[in-house]
């Protein structure tokens, strides 16, 4: 149950994330000197209103069971408070890099082990994802960039989980989740809390990343976190009740976008649910384009241009799933499908 008090409670947290954000960035653009394009006023309207439909939509969840009311105030403050400081000092490296179009400043890596389009500095975040440093501070710098809702996008995968759940007859403690992308685990994270008795496994090409997911999903009864390329899962056909993905597809080439969705199919089990979420699209969010169609070039997404070309719904109809809703959600979209 939410009481009025959680109710106040929780729009205050979200509004004081989102004035401190915004001064925060604000103030790292003025002292390095980097222009903000404009955005037309309709257009931030459109993401006011998406906003509060947001906030509207996260407490709702909770109210209807969806998942916990602890979601609602579970920003890890401590975390953030760490991270901070060496955000504030890497800010200066990272408008140089940008600056110059350093998207190759990477660590040495292993060739053979890492895609061509996976060794560049995705945000022109130091290190792109390979270190440990860039896994620290990934997920405060994530929530300063979208002003305190990346959370509360994210966790918008839990409640077709929690439908699929209540509709399968499946006992929980045989349901095998996962999540392919796991970053540093803050998606695995929200859906153990929501869900505890599933049997969860991550994956995600970078060591570091799944490392700190580690961390982070300790306590969790049964988590199982490997390091892979997602273009060809160390899994067996119909292996998986459950697989959800987070913020990837926009990061993949073409091709690599096929080809991870061929994965998802192919460990499924025939009747079970894929949930992805991503960036939001024209099909979807035409009200958007201009924002959407400034990313790109912002934050070094070099193939996010294509992406928001090559539909979600449409990529998952043509590899055999049943596409059972599309939602927007803020700058996010989530894609709900079955495998028949």
């Amino acid at each position: 149950m939410l009481s009025r008090l959680d109710r106040v409670a929780y729009r205050a947290q979200q509004y004081s994330f989102a004035l401190n954000a915004t001064v925060l960035q604000e103030t790292a653009r003025m002292l390095s000197r980097t222009p903000r394009a404009p955005i037309p006023g309709p257009v931030l309207a459109e993401i006011r209103r998406r906003t509060e439909v947001l906030y509207a939509r996260d407490l709702e969840n909770v109210a209807t069971g969806m998942y916990p009311r602890e979601l609602l105030f579970q920003i890890p403050t401590r975390e953030y408070a760490r991270a901070f400081p060496r955000l504030l000092l890497d800010t200066p490296r990272i408008v140089r890099r940008k600056k110059r179009g350093e998207y190759k400043d990477i660590p040495p890596v292993d060739k053979g082990r890492f895609p061509a389009y996976y060794r560049r500095t995705f945000h022109w975040q130091t290190d792109g994802y390979l270190s440990e440093h860039s896994a620290e501070v990934y997920d405060l710098g994530v929530e300063l960039l979208f002003r305190g809702t990346a959370d509360v996008m994210r966790r918008q995968i839990i409640p077709p989980v929690t439908r699929w759940l209540r509709d399968s007859g499946v006992a929980p403690g045989r349901v095998r989740l996962l999540d392919i992308a796991c970053g540093t685990g803050r998606g695995l994270s929200q859906l153990a809390t929501a869900h505890p008795l599933l049997r969860f496994h991550g994956v995600d090409l970078s060591p570091y990343y799944v490392q700190a997911a580690r961390k982070r999903l300790r306590d969790v009864a049964e988590v199982s976190l490997t390091v892979e390329n997602a273009e060809q899962l160390p899994w067996a056909d119909a292996t998986f009740d459950v697989v959800t993905s987070v913020y990837l597809f926009h990061e993949l080439p073409r091709n690599a976008r096929r080809n991870v969705i061929a994965e998802a199919w192919r460990v499924l089990k025939p009747g079970g649910l894929l949930v992805i979420e991503d960036s939001a699209q024209p099909s979807e969010s035409p009200g958007l384009a201009v924002v959407l169609g400034g990313f790109s070039a912002e934050f070094h997404e070099p193939f996010y241009a294509d992406y928001l070309e090559d539909d979600l719904a449409d990529l998952l109809g043509e590899r055999g799933f049943a596409v059972e809703s599309v939602e927007p959600h803020l700058v996010a979209k989530v894609v709900v499908a079955r495998k028949p």
